[in-house]
């Protein structure tokens, strides 16, 4: 792993997604691209329409003014921008990584992270932005798009950092949890973290050969691999399986199913991020 890519908002996620980014950084010898995105309501205020509603003269002088006003605020949040970086950068540093370079760019989180999916290896997220509401548990927005169509692993950290020691790779035999299964296994500045792979309602003779080759895999990897089948609904199998043994890392394959599917009936994926308090490694 060479480039380790950190998005980061100003919110309560953005510490917790530096020190996940420095953690993963340390592990592989990487170095990390912190980034922070301008979007379209940072720097360009909501102006109501009050053509008809004042005389020329008057409308004239008030776009004027919330034309500066805009301006302001565009200036604000470039230096905004910038704190939310330098203290990122800072906190990386504090962490023992040596290379942290810093980018402040406008356009979209999504669009932007698309365009620097190649140069990474992997991108850290937070699991909420500013404006996500924590009583309700949603997600951020821009985290679910980014999942959806970004096809390098995707960590998601969880609002408070600590350090993982125990994995749990939630395995259904597609293609997203076989291609989890060959990135980790091809690390081994990993295997120092055991490895217990879950497979929920899959109890065919071919799911657990697939199972057991993918453990398999990990051991030849150097990795400390168990591997168990349980019966049940897959989200509440693995949460369940999580909260009661103290696992505080998830691996897992992202929107395995249909969209159709995902549309009707939600997905796996969401329902996983969204109800974890661990942070999630996501592969497409």
């Amino acid at each position: 792993m060479s480039k380790v890519v950190a998005v980061v908002d100003g919110s309560a996620y953005s510490a917790s997604v530096c020190e996940h980014a420095a953690w993963m950084a340390n592990l592989s010898g990487s170095q990390v691209d912190v980034i922070h995105v301008l979007t379209r309501r940072d720097t360009s205020g909501e102006q109501s329409n009050l053509s008809g509603s004042i005389g020329l003269g008057a409308r004239s002088a008030l776009l004027s003014e919330l034309a500066e006003l805009d301006a302001q605020q565009a200036r604000l949040a470039q230096k905004r921008g910038r704190a939310i970086l330098v203290d990122a950068e800072a906190l990386i540093s504090e962490r023992g990584v040596s290379e942290v370079q810093t980018r402040l760019r406008n356009g979209e989180i999504v669009d932007t992270v698309k365009e620097l999916e190649e140069e990474a290896d992997l991108i850290v997220m937070g699991k909420r932005g500013e404006s996500a509401n924590f009583d309700t548990l949603h997600l951020g927005s821009n985290l679910e798009k980014v999942m959806r169509s970004i096809h390098k692993p995707v960590l998601v950290a969880s609002r408070a950092f600590k350090a993982p020691s125990k994995v749990l790779l939630a395995f259904d035999g597609g293609p997203s949890a076989l291609k989890a299964v060959e990135f980790i296994a091809g690390r081994p500045e990993f295997n120092s973290l055991p490895i217990h792979l879950l497979s929920v309602s899959r109890d065919s003779t071919s799911d657990q050969r697939q199972l057991e080759s993918a453990v398999t895999t990990l051991k030849n990897g150097g990795y400390e691999a168990t591997a168990e089948s349980v019966d049940g609904n897959p989200e509440t199998a693995i949460a369940d399986k999580v909260n009661s043994e103290g696992f505080d890392l998830v691996i897992m394959g992202a929107y395995g199913h249909s969209r159709i599917r995902n549309l009707i009936i939600g997905s796996t994926t969401t329902e996983m991020v969204r109800s974890c308090m661990v942070p999630i490694l996501l592969f497409r």
